[in-house]
């Protein structure tokens, strides 16, 4: 679990320093970062917080296609690791 916790973190670097994505984004999936990593949480409340962000983001008007697939797979992985705990 941890693994998982530790690759969907890393893709939300990759997406919060690709400088050709608006910084709206950049600072929207470091929050989602900072809450799914924030231990005070359950997981499930934590994924389901980096998810209501990242969907967000994902229908931002301005956002390049390639960061809203990256988005995309980002919420889906989230999505499993919730319903694993």
């Amino acid at each position: 679990m941890a693994d998982k916790i530790k690759q969907i973190a890393d893709a939300m670097d990759m997406l919060a320093e690709d400088t050709s994505v608006p910084r709206n984004i950049r600072k929207g999936a470091t929050d989602a970062k900072a809450r799914l990593l924030d231990t005070k949480d359950a997981m499930d409340v934590r994924c389901a917080g980096a998810i209501n962000i990242l969907d967000d983001l994902a229908n931002d008007p301005n956002i390049p296609l390639q960061a809203r697939t990256l988005i995309w797979q980002i919420i889906s992985q989230l999505e499993t690791v919730a319903k694993g705990n």
